[in-house]
């Protein structure tokens, strides 16, 4: 992730039900359009076999808006609601600030 100031993350946490076929198509595709959206800064994610944490990062709320509303998306939130999800929550918060450490490799 680059080193931006004042951008937002959208925070999506899940819980997914034992029904998941399809859904690790359909989150390579998210991603991938994702990818293309204007104000997309980049995304982190981490699961495991029923919790799932994914951050985005956009450079603003209208962005953020924006791919909210797309249509493809929109298809994907439906398919979640329906078979992919027991229980989400979804935040978005500005980023005012970050700070990173890297362990220098000792040859």
């Amino acid at each position: 992730m680059s080193h931006f100031s004042d951008y937002y993350a959208v925070i999506f946490t899940s819980t997914r039900t034992p029904m998941q076929k399809g859904y690790e198509e359909m989150a390579i595709k998210m991603v991938e359009l994702a990818e293309q959206q204007k104000g997309f800064l980049g995304i982190e994610s981490a699961q495991d076999s029923s919790l799932g944490i994914t951050i985005s990062y956009w450079e603003s709320l209208e962005d953020i808006n924006q791919w909210r509303n797309h249509a493809a998306h929109k298809v994907a939130q439906e398919k979640g609601k329906s078979e992919w999800y027991e229980s989400f929550s979804l935040r978005v918060c500005k980023i005012e600030r970050e700070h990173h450490f890297k362990r220098e490799r000792l040859e």
